[in-house]
């Protein structure tokens, strides 16, 4: 599986998962006026046009280069995976936050709380099943590193989005069944007020860690150190070279470009340098498909 087919199904789960959720969670809000069930609302409708973005990104970033882009689109899905973190912060996040605040103030209690906590139930379940759609698809490609080495080391923003939302919608719906439980338990409705703060407290933190993940990947970003030491390897056992004296990599969405100083094995002529260089290429791309630009510059130590 390409490493972009699993991020299409994880956009995929969590759009469906996230459309049903959000129609359920307004319906209940609007039944029972729960600050937090309306900020879990927001957020979920917040996460489908999310994905749609997401979705917009992995389509650019597949147009082909031209003059004005040489190097193609690839790095267009870091600037959405970036807007998205933006509007889980503005919209998720602080939203619920005012939100809360709001109704420390001016709350008049839930009605038909058990309504909301059925719907918080129900979309528990729902969220765990799109976040172990997405655990499947990374599982698929992070072969044996742990998740958390994964989510470090990752050039694919898609997923670390989608799965940074995923986590936060479902400690965001703990957060809320938390609340609306206790308003009913205690007949006191500032707890579902509170509620909503804290769902609005993990959204931001949570957009906070994503925005400064992708903010590294649009600055520009060498590829992972998997892809790194394959290519230094290769090319320090190919015959054609004597020693790679450096060795640039970065990532531009799916691709890879690298730029390679490498000191040559002697020949008798420059023609058969420049075979000697194309061959090296030409393997290269073999064992990585990824990479798509390669400048090679031979050269003395």
């Amino acid at each position: 599986m390409s490493h972009q087919d699993a991020s299409v199904k994880s956009i995929l789960f969590a759009l469906l998962a996230n459309l049903g959720i959000a129609i359920t969670k307004t319906v209940a809000a609007v039944i029972t006026g729960s600050g937090a069930m309306l900020a879990e609302s927001i957020h979920s409708f917040a996460d489908c046009g999310n994905q749609g973005l997401l979705f917009l990104g992995l389509k650019s970033s597949k147009r082909k280069p031209d003059t004005e882009h040489p190097l193609g689109y690839g790095k267009a899905i870091y600037f959405w995976s970036f807007i998205v973190a933006l509007m889980l912060f503005s919209m998720g996040g602080l939203f619920s936050v005012y939100e809360g605040i709001h109704k420390l103030s001016s709350h008049e209690g839930l009605k038909s709380p058990m309504i909301a906590v059925a719907v918080l139930s129900f979309s528990m379940i729902l969220e765990a099943f799109s976040l172990y759609g997405c655990l499947t698809q990374i599982n698929k490609i992070k072969h044996k590193t742990s998740l958390w080495t994964w989510v470090k080391n990752t050039r694919q923003s898609e997923l670390i989005v989608v799965l940074g939302e995923d986590v936060a919608a479902l400690l965001g719906l703990a957060f809320a069944l938390i609340a609306v439980t206790l308003s009913i338990v205690t007949g006191n409705p500032v707890f579902d007020a509170i509620g909503s703060i804290g769902i609005g407290v993990l959204l931001v933190f949570v957009s906070v860690f994503l925005a400064t993940k992708v903010k590294s990947l649009l600055i520009g970003q060498s590829a992972d150190e998997e892809n790194n030491v394959e290519i230094r390897l290769f090319l320090e056992k190919r015959p054609e070279i004597e020693h790679v004296l450096n060795l640039i990599t970065l990532q531009l969405g799916p691709q890879i470009m690298v730029a390679v100083k490498a000191k040559m094995a002697e020949v008798d002529s420059a023609a058969q340098l420049v075979e000697n260089i194309n061959i090296c290429e030409s393997e290269l791309r073999k064992i990585n498909p990824s990479i798509q630009w390669i400048f090679f510059e031979p050269d003395i130590e």
